[in-house]
Order: structure tokens, then sequence, then C-alpha cells
């Protein structure tokens, strides 16, 4: 089944943005199974790029996300803590008759949890970059771009000692720019961070062309539903009680066909060595936007209205490591390129509800709430 996301008008649109850099070009996509990485390989494939799929090699081999693109791109089961296939990948990348594009987007990208399985998440998310960047030095393959996927964790909570590196709204909210000092919260976001470094370590040592992309709460159709938006919706699709952890932090969320422009046009546009950062350009907090899930929904006929967003312990992020507010300033990103985002909230949320409606079989047996409750069928 081809559920992709992107419509007749956004891609005539990506085609005329950046068509004369995709078309006909090698492209590697690591993570090319997963929630952004598919709508990436969506976009890459309908754009005329030759893709090879980097996916997580398992015993199964099943394809999530991107079977309905099987014949259109080429999948290399491989895993990025295995430096023996990576080498493979890269050997044969080397025989490109280009410069290959790489979309470093594979990781272990759940915040809570990094804290449970923290050496798979230092794992996958530094050694594994590390093994992609060193593999292409030492097989020499000449690249025309290298993005890593970067997170707006990595910016954690101000430091009162360095607040006056930080810039704010005149209301005193915080804007989170490319230069604003880093204070990871998590081992996801450090061993991010980690990653975001490698890859400058690498442009500076070999002129490798990387940069480093620090992506705002992406949000949409395909998302785990153990992270925030998909566990408010298909808890909202079964039952009454919507268990959440802290209501008060600001997130910034960006629907994921903007967070795919926001990769493909640093890539084609961005200067090796550099970081840029994109968002909505706006922040909610989670109450605010549970709220706003839970209106949509009901207005549209998903669920009635006696929906409740409920604190659950369990939920909650441990000790003093929640980050409290997030919000990007991606003015340097438009005024090099003129990116900014399409999708407002409401739409993005009403089209989110949509798929996780239409796809119960592809979430049910993924969340992290399920009871032996009995689940309703779609509407």
């Amino acid at each position: 089944m081809n559920d992709s996301i992107w419509n007749p008008s956004d891609l005539d649109a990506l085609r005329r943005d950046l068509g004369d850099a995709y078309a006909g070009r090698t492209v590697l996509v690591t993570g090319a199974d997963g929630f952004m990485g598919s709508h990436l390989t969506d976009a890459l494939v309908e754009l005329g790029a030759n893709v090879t799929a980097f996916v997580r090699a398992t015993s199964s081999g099943a394809l999530n996300n991107i079977s309905h693109l099987r014949n259109r791109l080429t999948v290399k089961f491989a895993d990025l803590t295995d430096r023996t296939s990576i080498d493979y990948l890269v050997r044969e990348l080397k025989q490109a008759p280009d410069r290959p594009y790489v979309f470093h987007l594979g990781a272990q990208a759940h915040v809570g949890e990094s804290w449970h399985r923290p050496y798979e998440t230092v794992m996958a998310n530094t050694v594994g970059t590390l093994n992609l960047l060193q593999s292409i030095v030492d097989w020499g393959l000449e690249l025309e771009k290298f993005d890593t996927a970067g997170t707006s964790e990595e910016y954690g909570n101000v430091r009162e000692t360095v607040s006056h590196h930080h810039d704010f709204d005149e209301q005193g909210g915080l804007i989170l720019h490319e230069r604003s000092p880093l204070n990871p919260k998590s081992i996801y976001a450090t061993a991010k961070v980690a990653a975001d470094f490698l890859t400058m370590n690498y442009h500076d040592a070999f002129g490798l062309p990387g940069v480093v992309t620090r992506m705002f709460n992406n949000y949409g159709p395909r998302q785990n539903p153990r992270y925030v938006t998909g566990t408010i919706i298909t808890q909202a699709l079964t039952r009454p009680n919507v268990e959440l952890g802290a209501l008060e932090p600001l997130r910034d969320f960006c629907f994921c066909t903007d967070g795919v422009r926001g990769h493909l046009v640093v890539a084609a546009h961005g200067i090796p060595g550099d970081v840029y950062v994109y968002g909505q350009g706006k922040n909610i907090s989670m109450g605010d936007w549970v709220d706003l899930i839970l209106r949509i929904g009901h207005e549209h006929g998903y669920w009635p209205d006696d929906r409740e967003a409920v604190t659950t312990p369990a939920r909650l992020r441990p000790g003093a490591t929640d980050v409290m507010a997030l919000r990007v300033g991606y003015e340097k990103l438009h005024g090099e390129t003129g990116w900014e985002p399409l999708v407002s909230w409401e739409e993005g949320v009403l089209r989110t509800i949509a798929w996780y409606a239409e796809n119960r079989e592809r979430w049910i047996g993924r969340v992290d709430w399920l009871d032996a409750v009995e689940v309703p069928s779609s509407r």
C-alpha cells in the first residue's frame, strides 16, 4: 500500500525547487525505513534520485514504511554498529558514477528509551556515526554532502552561567539558534551531540562535506506511537484517558514534510562544516498540544468528547532531566535558502490523526500503554 503523504502539489513544488539537485543523483539514506527516513526516501525517489535505503538488519527483513518503493530503490540491510556491513556498503557506493549524498538519519531516537537502553543508544547514535564517517574516509568515497540529523534536545535547559549567550524574545521566551549553548539532558541528546561533533571533526580533518541539521520535534504519519503525538492520538482513538508525562514543557512541533524539506534544502545548498536548525518557529505547552489534538479529533469525528489527559508518574522523565522550553529561530536557513514551514499545526495534526485512524494494524502492537482492553475497529 502506498501511503506516501506527498500530494501532487507538494511534489510539483519539490521538483521545481530541488529537482536539479537530486534528479539522477546517487543518494544513501540511513534509517530509511524509519519515520522521517521513510518520508525523506519517498521524496527523493519522486525527485528522481537513485536511492540506496540503508535499513537495520533484522531476521525478518520486513520493510514497514518503504515497501511500496521496493522496486524503485536499492535496499541494503546493514547495521551502523557493525563496521563490516558498513564497509561493504561504502565500497559499493564507490562504484557510483557521481558523488553521492548521504542523509544520516539512522538512530535510536526515543528520549525515554535512551534511559532504558543507554548502551544501545550510544552505540547506534555515536559509534554508528563514527563507523560510517571512518569507513567513508578509509575507502576514499568522495561525497556531495553528508547530512547528520541532530535534534533540538541537544540544547537542553538554559544554564544561568551562560544565559547571556542565549536569545530571548520581548516576553522573555527562549529562542534557540545554531549558536545557542548546548546542554544535553538525556543519554539520547548527549549521543546526538557527539554525532554532530564527530561530523564536524571529519569535516575539519579530512574535508568530508558534513552538515548538521537539528530538527525540532517532527511529527506526522508513520511515527512510532511511543512518541508524544502518536501516543496522544492512539490512546484517544482507543480509550477516554490519555496518559502522559509532564504537561508544562514547551515544544516546537514541525510536520514531517517540512522537516524533510529542511533536510533536502540543507544538503543541496548548505555550507559544509555548518549547522542548521529548523522547526515551526513557535512553541506550545504539552498540555495545550494535547488539547489541540483532542479538539481536532473530536471535531472531525475520530473520537467522542470525553477524552482527557492525565499525568502518569511512570511517564515522567527521571530526576531533573526534562527539557522545559524548545523553540527554534530558523532565520539562518531561511536567509540562505528561503526555507520556511508550510504546514500549520491544525493541518498537520488532522493529517496525522487520519493516518493513525486508518492504519491501526501498523501501530497497535507497538504502543506502550495497551492493557487488556478491547480495541475498537476503525471508524
